[in-house]
């Protein structure tokens, strides 16, 4: 698809088991940076960044079609919520009232559940914002959905800039108490093909969550000086997979991000060696979850024929930590009437 600065274009993508249509939003800057949007999840399905010689790659992992999307479970690039990552037992107290929510991790609840809000429609609208080309997604979650409580309004805004960012802003505000944290789940892969182990990643964070067999936090947060989790230098993703005592191989691991949250400062950079792209997220949440695609198998088909296996792509997800519902000394996320939840993510791309 051909599309130069300050224009959107939008395309059919496919229909959805209910009848409805899904649509494909395409944004450009003026730097041949070309990011594409589905309507459906929120989703981030290309995202085309050039190297070191000016020539540009997908860096994202993701689908052709809708159909994958729809029946698969990796979340590729999709918009996650309620309440991202991972709760135990699927349940929560809040305000001396018990929840029991729909599971679907084991006996967890994972990325919202069921249905989250990466299988919903949201309602689009494409729009400039100061010359920078931008998607406004809202949704409504009903009260009860998924076993959450209150009526949930979501406004999610990407834009991408000149600065060769992409920035997504997101808002929300309930009718009831309810927890709330939403972050976007793309897989990069900044070489566009093969793993990810050679990249090399920086984590602005000194602290992280340990989990148990189940990934669910242990309640403490552990210096990463010592460990494998330590990436204050910067080290190859795969460098130090031997010592990592997971199964299977890999990181999906929540860590503290030094700034603890309210501000948005750099959480994490990764560059990729061989085409010289680097990608900077910042952040303004207490967490990340550095996610290496451990789970990734089957194969899985994805676009234009390439199979995806394990370690093809990596996540860094700006959230509050997982399970926080259940640790009280955990930062917290309860959204309460009156009040609005926000928070911003930006991915700026270089190369060098």
């Amino acid at each position: 698809m051909n599309i130069t600065k300050n224009e959107i274009k939008r395309g059919r993508f496919g229909t959805l088991p209910d009848g409805a249509e899904a649509t494909l939003f395409t944004l450009a800057n003026a730097n041949g940076i070309v990011c594409k949007i589905l309507d459906y999840g929120g989703i981030i399905t290309e995202l085309h960044v050039p190297d070191r010689h000016g020539k540009p790659v997908d860096v994202v992992l993701g689908y052709d079609q809708l159909q994958p999307y729809v029946e698969g479970t990796a979340h590729f690039g999709a918009l996650i919520g309620r309440v991202a990552n991972r709760i135990a037992g699927g349940r929560f107290t809040l305000d001396g009232r018990l929840f029991q929510l729909a599971t679907n991790d084991g006996p967890n609840q994972l990325h919202g559940g069921v249905r989250g809000f990466d299988r919903v429609v949201w309602r689009a609208e494409p729009f400039f914002a100061n010359g920078s080309a931008s998607l406004r997604l809202t949704h409504t979650s009903p009260d009860g959905d998924e076993g959450y409580p209150g009526t949930l309004n979501v406004v999610a805004i990407y834009t991408l800039n000149d600065e060769n960012e992409l920035r997504l802003d997101i808002e929300a505000t309930s009718d009831r108490p309810t927890p709330v944290n939403l972050t976007n789940h793309s897989y990069w892969n900044l070489a566009g093909t093969g793993d990810i182990l050679g990249h090399v990643l920086t984590l602005a964070a000194d602290r992280y969550t340990p989990v148990d067999k189940l990934l669910i936090p242990t309640g403490e947060i552990q210096p990463v000086k010592g460990t494998p989790m330590d990436f204050t230098v910067p080290a190859a993703v795969g460098s130090r997979f031997g010592q990592l005592k997971s199964d299977p191989p890999g990181y999906d691991n929540n860590f503290a991000l030094n700034g603890g949250g309210g501000r948005l400062a750099l959480a994490a950079r990764v560059h990729e060696p061989v085409s010289g792209r680097v990608l900077e997220v910042l952040s303004d949440q207490p967490g990340l979850q550095f996610y290496t695609g451990n789970f990734l198998k089957g194969p899985i088909k994805g676009k234009h024929g390439v199979v995806y296996g394990r370690h093809s792509g990596l996540c860094l997800e700006p959230q509050y930590f997982p399970d926080y519902l259940n640790h009280p000394d955990f930062p917290q996320s309860i959204l309460r009437p009156g009040q609005t939840y926000r928070q911003a993510m930006v991915c700026r791309f270089s190369a060098e």
